[in-house]
């Protein structure tokens, strides 16, 4: 009784629609949605399609076959005959039991997409209980399965009706001939197939429209399953804080170990700092090697001090090249200015400071 309880009241806490990933995990747990109806009635349609495919040839030949035996009874051996009747019979069943197996294969296989899992066919103690299998048959399920049940029938009860409901026309078929009689008995049979594959596709569209109700039903989630799902999806928040603030701080040190290296760094004069390396022959263009606003800007600001690079203030080239990415080459509007700066540091011999 405590274990019902609490399954009540988890799935009361479960008011949130199932997530895409949600539904892919329960795929891959083998649990889709699927329709015994719907796959009842590929197998029936396959059925059909193989009736009116393979019978009329099958039954002429099953009648030749029939009609030899009876005209040449006493020429050919009863072995040889059963044989040769079985094996129009084979014939005859054959495209029948083919098309049937291919219509229920290609229902399932539409409403899993091709999918195959040994997961769902574990088998569960649970389902093994007697007391869980009573449950099943005089519970909810029980009933709702007795009331599709009595759908069924009566869907299929009234298709049958109304093929059939000229008693006339019934009696009209005994005082036909024997060819008459076969082709007539065909017409009434396909229409009788037809009305039942016309019931049955009823009743496949409405259980399959439940069976996925009843399954998006069976995987809601709660709001603390969709965060826990957040979490293994993205990651904890915290140790992607974590994460980041580590890789922040070994990218400032790689930053703070290239001041040294700078040929130049230009300030705002407090607020900015910007280091430019410049290799002398290379061609290319001088490139940000560190930079920084207030405090990591004080702190490029010492240890270019501390390392003897030149320290310049531009406050307007600062806060333009600021906005560069680290180990970009500065732009072209920039080359004079900077040029400038450069031929000033060199001119004080390369190292020092200038204002």
């Amino acid at each position: 009784m405590a274990e019902g309880g609490g399954q009540e009241a988890e799935g009361q806490d479960r008011t949130e629609a199932a997530t895409p990933r949600r539904i892919e995990k329960a795929r891959e747990e083998g649990q889709v949605a699927l329709s015994k109806e719907a796959s009842g009635f590929g197998a029936l349609a396959g059925g059909v399609l193989g009736l009116a495919i393979g019978l009329p040839p099958a039954g002429a030949e099953m009648l030749r076959g029939l009609r030899a035996v009876l005209e040449r009874g006493h020429e050919i051996a009863p072995v040889d005959a059963a044989i040769g009747l079985g094996r129009l019979g084979i014939l005859a069943v054959l495209p029948v039991a083919v098309l049937t197996a291919a219509g229920a294969m290609a229902a399932t296989f539409l409403q899993t997409g091709l999918l195959v899992s040994a997961k769902a066919l574990k088998p569960q103690v649970s389902r093994m209980s007697p007391l869980a299998a009573l449950k099943r048959i005089f519970g909810p399920e029980g009933a709702i399965e007795f009331l599709r049940t009595l759908l069924k029938l009566g869907l299929v009860g009234a298709a049958f009706w109304w093929v059939l409901a000229d008693p006339a026309a019934l009696g009209a078929l005994l005082h036909l001939p024997a060819g008459a009689l076969l082709l007539e008995g065909g017409r009434t049979a396909l229409g009788l197939a037809l009305a039942a594959l016309g019931a049955f596709a009823l009743i496949a569209v409405l259980d399959l429209l439940w069976v996925r109700w009843r399954h998006l039903e069976r995987l809601r989630m709660s709001r603390q399953d969709i965060r826990e799902e957040l979490r293994e999806s993205e990651g904890d928040p915290h140790v992607k804080a974590r994460l980041r603030q580590i890789r922040e701080g070994r990218a400032r040190g790689r930053m703070m170990a290239a001041v040294p290296k700078a040929a130049v760094v230009i300030t705002n004069p407090t607020h900015y700092a910007v280091a430019l390396a410049y290799d002398q022959g290379s061609g290319a263009a001088p490139r940000v090697v560190a930079k920084g606003a207030d405090a990591v800007a004080a702190r490029i600001r010492a240890a270019a001090e501390e390392a003897g690079v030149p320290i310049v203030s531009s406050p307007p080239l600062a806060r333009a090249l600021f906005r560069l990415d680290l180990e970009a080459e500065i732009a072209p509007e920039h080359y004079q200015a900077v040029a400038e700066i450069i031929a000033y540091v060199w001119r004080l011999g390369g190292r020092g400071q200038g204002g």
